[in-house]
């Protein structure tokens, strides 16, 4: 150590995690709950989730289920002028509520610590086996550095310590979102319900110009005249801006009579769709970081949720053993038949790239007229790939003219993932 570095900030624990997201916290309280020492740091570790994060109740554990603030029996989407029911309870989880029951299902190992983290190095003498990483970056201002022997990148789609320029290689496809939370003398959307997803143009379509194209209402109704409206671009590249969706939106309640009384709280939220999972490179990265975002929902707490255990079990297995935590982790989180069917999702990201705006609600219309169980699975992460390709081809044969027409020419784009993806589909 040189004459001017950092002094340690803390003892040395088992597992360090950067970001005290969902779901850094998720993998730091199963940590933690198997006898594991675990620092998590951010900026401001104690402040309450930011987004609002919805999810399938059946995707969400048992424990999670009790954090929900609102559920849903009653979900629809419009592609058209009758409303679809999906028959399928979904949740708007109470982000108090979950950020407690995960510090409580914890350990006494588990600490917060409000710092900034730039870089990750291993330690003098360390091997795969776990033996030592130095972190480095800020506490309080002044320069600090920990000691893990694991260290875990959970801060986001912009993450702190993985480098890797090309994890779009074709450019970011971004889901872009402006919302909010607001008191209505009119119901903006169905009274008691949740809509998924609502392609209707009450204020007319978009110039054939505008960035990003297509855009759909995402709404929830959360009791008595108060109302969760967002518009939402589901992928786009380049995508809508926030003052284009913002402009979209009010356009959209205007147009339909039901302008907010009363504005209680806003959103923005922007992130990538199509990122590939990152190559273990000693950092394990977890959540949004690993490219777990659904590449055609745009969802991940709740698989971050799911995720945590298995990836627990296998880091503290390799502590014990003596084996590399990291790549242990990411072995869990991405097995082979995993990362096949990351592909198959990321096809289908090109073909929704490829489709014209005004064909989207047809191609959503087909999506929800498959059989509850097709559809349920191909948003699931863990569905296999060839069940998820059987799907696609299914989707495909049943899409009207001007819909696969499109699609053909993003799998011919895409010849080798194509390829892959029939080769899973002729396998049972």
């Amino acid at each position: 150590m040189t004459a001017d570095a950092p002094l340690l900030s803390g003892p040395p624990t088992d597992a360090l995690i950067v970001g005290a997201g969902p779901a850094g916290l998720a993998l730091a309280a199963e940590l933690s709950a198997r006898g594991l020492s675990v620092r998590v740091t951010d900026p401001a570790p104690h402040a309450p989730f930011p987004a609002t994060y919805g999810a399938w109740h059946d995707d969400l554990p048992g424990w999670a289920q009790d954090c929900a603030a609102h559920t849903w029996a009653d979900v629809r989407v419009h592609t058209g002028p009758q409303p679809t029911p999906l028959l399928r309870p979904y949740t708007l989880l109470d982000n108090a509520g979950l950020r407690a029951a995960l510090l409580g299902r914890a350990g006494p190992g588990l600490t917060l610590t409000a710092a900034r983290v730039d870089g990750a190095v291993r330690m003098d003498g360390a091997t795969r086996s776990g033996n030592g990483w130095t972190v480095q970056g800020t506490q309080d201002g002044q320069p600090a550095r920990w000691e893990a022997r694991v260290v875990i990148d959970a801060s986001g789609h912009r993450p702190a310590l993985l480098r890797q320029p090309d994890r779009h290689p074709d450019g970011a496809a971004l889901q872009t979102a402006y919302g909010i939370v607001a008191t209505f003398d009119r119901p903006p959307s169905a009274p008691g319900a949740a809509v998924w997803m609502d392609y209707r143009t009450p204020h007319g379509d978009p110039p054939a110009d505008r960035r990003g194209g297509a855009t759909f209402l995402y709404a929830m109704h959360l009791g008595g005249d108060r109302y969760f409206v967002e518009e939402t671009s589901l992928i786009a590249r380049p995508a809508p801006t926030r003052q284009d969706l913002e402009a979209r939106l009010h356009a959209r309640m205007r147009a339909q009579g039901t302008p907010p009384r009363e504005i209680l709280s806003d959103e923005w939220v922007s992130f990538p769709m199509n990122t590939a999972p990152p190559a273990p490179d000693g950092v394990l990265a977890f959540g949004a970081a690993a490219g777990l975002v659904h590449p055609i929902s745009g969802f991940q707490v709740s698989g971050a949720l799911r995720d945590a255990p298995a990836v627990a079990d296998a880091i503290a297995g390799a502590l014990r053993d003596g084996r590399d935590p990291a790549q242990a982790g990411w072995d869990a989180l991405w097995p082979p038949e995993r990362r096949a069917a990351r592909a198959v999702h990321l096809l289908g990201v090109q073909a929704l790239l490829n489709l014209p705006p005004r064909a989207l609600p047809a191609f959503f219309a087909a999506f929800f007229a498959l059989p509850p169980a097709r559809w349920h699975a191909f948003l699931d992460p863990r569905t296999p790939p060839g069940p998820l390709a059987r799907t696609m081809l299914r989707l495909f044969a049943h899409a009207p003219a001007h819909v696969r027409l499109p699609l053909a020419r993003a799998a011919l784009r895409h010849a080798g993932t194509s390829l892959h993806a029939l080769n899973a589909a002729a396998r049972p």
